[in-house]
């Protein structure tokens, strides 16, 4: 059993913790002159002069497997709130990505490539307005008519592609089951510190997006089952009554409900026999919507309480093939997540969103909003694992609109900080621990190449080899290492006031900085300017003599560690050290203790350290 330091233990040469001064954290130019303008506040409010651009849009796509031919249309009315006058528009057209001489990070398979996205029509409030067909993945796009603040345009857009053989992120999962992300045009983010968001899309690196409105369209044949993100409009226009009445009693259902079996779909007993069949779907402030359609995938549903006040739940589906193991668990797992997330005793502790989650069966184990794309998994425990991550993004980045391409550790760091406490509560510290180190620190802190150390603030855009451990590993050690400093009530308070303050706007990582300190009382710039904006790593080393131990932390980084004490007198006692031992010296701790030690030794435990030969010693 680990027990606190005891109160009267004394820290050798630590000044009031008051009096420590901190230095300011740096920002960058185009950061300093949002704040300039109050768009944002050193308090870590959104400013006074805040402000953000957001679409309403109507897409209708179709889709008829096996052809790889899809077609949309979509109507987009852009709202500028932004004080700026807009002479251009830059567009997001992902899947570009697919075309040869595409800029990406990692090689194209020739099923990878296509020709990529042609644009049919591109009318500008009525006004046609041809577009080249060599596009990019974020194109700009003169205005005929420059767009005034506080004013609108409309954009009607026409558009086909082919669909990728291999499915990534998106794709075709088999030559009758298609995922459909990023499929349509859409404005790019205009925000106030970057203008209009121009980073090109290079796959490795996620998303950035406006909170719009949604109408959903998806055109497929009859005896295709259609999800999508979004509330269903019309089930007893495209499902017969049977399946559509199983839909509904899903919505309501604790128990898992097989709304499609693969019977019921040799007997055609599911989908209206139309030769097309029209699936409309919702969704209001969310920034994005994707589509998974088969022929051939089970579907499964059942709900959870997410929210207990309001006796609000959430619809948990799953969408399979019939032989997939792990997925038959998928919809039990998903309404332990949904429920154990919404739940203000755990974490976040923020009740669920939206209306429903769908685990749609792929190659991408990726997040989108309402939806996941997961590979199958063999081991139970891992798909379990897995799945949880993704719907962990819920909140990070969909509850907030978090700029993943520039700030990938502002979503990729909570998602995987969600999935190690969820493990903990479905599978034992143990089994959490092993998993964490495994996946999140192990290739980090054993990997001394000097991309891994790269500063976490460095923008996500600029890393390539140094990406994943800057995205997911070392951020969600920072934020258990603050855990643990300011303990869970307080650590609780002020993300909770950091989410209530971002939710449906765009925060950026000074913006969590500062509304963690104002809302915790405490100036914790000593500990951000440590984690995010030094090149350090985790090596501890102890020495001992007397009643004495000094701990030097040659790695850097201010992490929490358990001194495993012997003492003289042949007692034994476990004492645990917040980050804050290291406020007044960030490269040396002296611990006086209240006897004379035989041996000591230092466990981080998650904290994996890079060299562990000088973690004990015997006393001098």
């Amino acid at each position: 059993m680990i027990k606190p330091l005891l109160t009267a233990l004394l820290l050798a040469g630590l000044a009031d913790t008051a009096a420590a001064q901190t230095t300011p954290l740096y920002m960058p130019r185009d950061i300093k002159a949002a704040f300039a303008k109050g768009t944002r506040s050193p308090d870590g409010r959104p400013g006074p002069r805040y402000w953000q651009n957001r679409a309403r849009y109507d897409i209708t796509v179709q889709a008829a497997p096996p052809a790889r031919d899809i077609r949309g249309r979509e109507t987009i009315t852009y709202y500028n709130n932004s004080p700026d006058t807009l002479r251009q528009v830059v567009l997001r057209i992902m899947q570009n990505i697919h075309k040869p001489g595409a800029s990406r990070d990692g090689d194209a398979s020739p099923d990878y490539l296509t020709s990529g996205v042609v644009i049919d029509t591109f009318l500008v409030a009525g006004q046609s307005k041809p577009l080249p067909q060599n596009l990019g993945t974020a194109p700009g796009v003169r205005l005929p008519k420059a767009l005034a603040p506080h004013d609108s345009v409309k954009f009607a857009v026409a558009w086909h592609f082919p669909i990728s053989k291999e499915s990534g992120r998106e794709g075709m999962i088999d030559p009758t089951t298609y995922f459909l992300a990023y499929f349509y045009p859409r404005i790019a983010v205009y925000d106030d510190y970057a203008g209009w968001d121009r980073l090109p899309f290079v796959d490795s690196k996620e998303f950035y997006n406006d909170f719009n409105d949604y109408t959903l369209r998806v055109k497929a044949p009859a005896n295709y089952i259609v999800w999508a993100t979004g509330t269903l409009q019309n089930p007893d226009q495209v499902l017969q009554k049977a399946a559509a009445k199983r839909l509904k009693q899903s919505m309501t259902s604790d128990a898992v409900i097989h709304v499609a079996t693969a019977a019921d779909l040799a007997k055609k007993s599911i989908t209206a026999q139309q030769a097309i069949n029209t699936w409309v779907w919702t969704a209001k402030d969310i920034s994005d919507v994707t589509v998974g359609l088969s022929d051939h995938y089970v579907w499964d549903a059942a709900s959870v309480i997410v929210d207990a006040k309001a006796k609000r739940r959430a619809s948990m589906q799953a969408a399979y093939a019939d032989s997939t193991v792990d997925f038959r668990e998928s919809v039990k797992n998903g309404q332990f997540a949904l429920g154990w997330f919404s739940n203000p005793k755990n974490w976040p502790g923020v009740a669920y969103p939206f209306p429903k989650m769908t685990a749609f069966q792929g190659f991408a184990d990726m997040e989108y909003p309402m939806m996941v794309n997961d590979s199958p998994q063999k081991d139970p425990k891992f798909a379990q694992f897995v799945q949880d991550h993704e719907i962990a993004h819920t909140w990070f980045p969909f509850y907030m609109g978090i700029n993943e391409s520039r700030y990938a550790y502002m979503d990729e760091g909570w998602a995987t900080t969600f999935e190690r406490l969820i493990n903990t509560a479905e599978n034992g510290a143990e089994t959490a621990d092993r998993f964490y180190k495994q996946f999140r620190v192990s290739s980090w802190i054993n990997n001394i190449a000097t991309p891994q150390d790269l500063p976490i603030i460095t923008p996500s855009s600029e890393l390539k080899s140094g990406y994943g451990n800057n995205a997911y590993g070392k951020p969600s050690l920072s934020y258990f290492a603050l855990k643990d400093m300011l303990g869970d009530e307080l650590f609780k308070k002020s993300l909770h006031e950091y989410m209530d303050r971002w939710h449906g706007k765009h925060p950026i990582p000074w913006d969590y900085f500062n509304s963690m300190s104002s809302a915790s009382g405490q100036d914790l710039n000593w500990f951000f300017n440590n984690w995010f904006f030094t090149n350090g790593y985790i090596d501890l080393a102890v020495t001992a003599s007397g009643n004495t131990v000094t701990v030097q932390n040659i790695g850097g980084f201010v992490v929490p560690f358990d001194m495993l004490v012997e003492y003289a007198d042949g007692s034994k006692a476990t004492l645990h050290q917040s980050p804050a031992v290291w406020q007044a010296n960030q490269k040396q701790a002296t611990l006086t203790l209240p006897k004379a030690v035989k041996s000591v030794r230092v466990d981080g435990g998650i904290f994996m350290d890079a060299n562990e030969k000088d973690n004990a010693t015997a006393a001098r």
